[in-house]
This record gives structure tokens, C-alpha cells and sequence, in this order.
């Protein structure tokens, strides 16, 4: 009988933060096309889960071997044995089965843009042997989500779809040299690159950097879309104070205050969400 708890942790279903900040930039790109319309927003909730869960199996299928040498990753169900290969790549089909049957719902432009995005999910996990800037890789698969919910709406690409991509892909530098951080020592023990080793104790002056930018670039898009508003100017001033928050908190030495940093960011993420909405609607 299958072990049902191993195939769960395997899609990290036990661990959603990364499911949340892999839809997040999609429910931004509804919110900047100006759709307000529910099932878009479950659909593409729906398929942020099962690609992430995708992911990770790539991801846990390529590094099992990396996996078993890190404290945090060695019981994973790859790394552990408790899941076969043969078992990881069906259930790998089954779930990017449901994933193409859940693209195709959207429109031909997003189908597109959906299917030339899947290179990015297979690529990213060998970047990290690679380049010190496997986070960059990350930020490109993690926000093209933006594009494909926007496109979906509008049938186009414009200026603010392509530069709130943008924002979303410096958003991921920031909170994944954050997460970087609590397995430097491991990583560079057995060769791993990232950008949290590459910054080392310059690291907290990149994140702010970031994250500085990040903001630049949303407020121009959401800005250039419909407008930034008294509400929605509000909200994004409250997101710059959390993110003003996280650089002062930031400890780059304690693995543990890494690990909230980086999952406060589905707070942060939704903020901005928020932001785009109420520009939106006072449009």
C-alpha cells in the first residue's frame, strides 16, 4: 500500500509556503487585468499547487543525492528512500496530467506562454551547481505566472503585465537569499552555490536592494495600469513597512528567524495583492 504521508510531503504539502508564493504573483496578474472573476482565481490556485508540487518532485529527483548530505533536506522521502524514482516519476505524470488539463482551460496566448514556461521548472533545480544565482532562475519560473494570469484576461502582454514580472522576480531574490541562508554551510560542503553564499555578510545590503527595487517597479506597473490611489497607496506604503521590517529583523546567522523572514512573505505578497485590487477597483 502506498505510503499516502510520504507522497504528501513529497508534493510538500506539509510545507505550502512555496505553493503560496508561487500563486501569488498569479493572483497579482488577475488583479492587474482587472478580473474579479472567482473561477480564474480557483483555477489558477488549483494549478499553483499542483506545479509546485511538480516542481519540487524535479527538484527532490535531481538533488537526492545533495539532499542527503543537508540536516534540513536528508528526510526527505527521495533522499531518504522511502519513495522510489520509478514511483516519483509517476506520480510526477499524474500530476503535470492535471496540470496540462488545467492550462488548457485558459486562453491560447496563456496555453503558450504556460507550455514555453515549463523549461524554467525542469532547469532551475541544475542552476544551483552552476551559478551562484540559482535564485534569479527561481524568481523566473516563480512569477511567470503574472504573464499567463494576465494574458488570460486581457488576450495581450502589456507594459504593467511584463513589469510587475519584473518586481516579482527581485521579490524572489530577496526571500530566497533569505531562505539561502539556512543551508550555506551544508551547500558550500558539498558545492552548492546560492546567492546567500555569493553575498555572504553583504547579504542584508542585497535583500534591502532588492526589495527597494521590487517596490519601484510594482508601484510603476500597478501605477501605469489603473492608477495607485489613496487606498491602494496605503496598502502599498504598509507593504514597504513590512518589508522595511523583515531588513531589521533579518539575522543571516539564525537559520530559524531565516525560515519566518522568508514565509512572512505570503503576508508581504498579499498585501501587494491587496494593493493591486483596490487600484483596480477604484479604476
Amino acid at each position: 500500500m502506498p505510503n499516502i504521508n510520504a507522497y504528501y510531503r513529497l508534493a510538500r504539502l506539509d510545507k505550502p509556503a512555496g505553493a503560496w508564493l508561487l500563486l501569488i504573483p498569479c493572483w497579482w496578474g488577475l488583479a492587474l487585468a482587472n478580473s474579479f472573476d472567482f473561477f480564474y482565481y480557483a483555477l489558477f490556485t488549483l494549478g499553483a499547487f499542483i506545479m509546485r508540487a511538480s516542481g519540487c518532485i524535479i527538484n527532490d529527483i535531481a538533488d537526492r543525492k545533495y539532499d542527503a548530505q543537508v540536516e534540513r533536506t536528508k528526510t526527505r522521502p527521495l533522499a531518504s528512500g522511502e519513495i522510489s524514482i520509478k514511483s516519483a516519476l509517476v506520480f510526477l505524470a499524474i500530476l503535470l496530467s492535471l496540470g496540462l488539463i488545467i492550462l488548457l482551460q485558459l486562453p491560447m496566448l496563456a496555453v503558450y506562454i504556460g507550455v514555453a514556461s515549463v523549461p524554467l521548472f525542469v532547469i532551475y533545480p541544475f542552476t544551483k551547481r552552476l551559478t551562484h544565482w540559482p535564485q534569479l532562475f527561481l524568481g523566473l519560473t516563480f512569477n511567470i505566472g503574472v504573464i499567463i494570469a494576465y494574458s488570460t484576461i486581457q488576450n495581450d502582454i502589456s507594459f504593467s503585465a511584463v513589469a510587475l514580472y519584473i518586481a516579482g522576480i527581485l521579490w524572489t531574490l530577496g526571500y530566497d537569499t533569505i531562505y539561502a541562508h539556512q543551508d550555506k554551510t551544508d551547500d558550500i560542503a558539498i558545492g552548492v552555490k546560492s546567492t546567500a553564499i555569493k553575498f555572504g555578510e553583504r547579504s542584508k545590503i542585497f535583500v534591502a536592494s532588492f526589495y527597494i527595487l521590487m517596490l519601484v517597479i510594482f508601484a510603476i506597473a500597478v501605477n501605469y495600469q489603473n492608477g495607485l490611489h489613496l487606498p491602494s497607496f496605503a496598502v502599498f506604503v504598509l507593504a514597504a513597512c513590512h518589508f522595511a521590517w523583515q531588513i531589521r529583523r533579518l539575522d543571516i546567522h539564525n537559520p530559524g528567524r531565516c525560515m519566518a523572514l522568508f514565509r512572512s512573505n505570503i503576508y508581504a505578497g498579499l498585501i501587494l495583492f491587496l494593493c493591486i485590487l483596490l487600484s483596480a477597483s477604484g479604476n
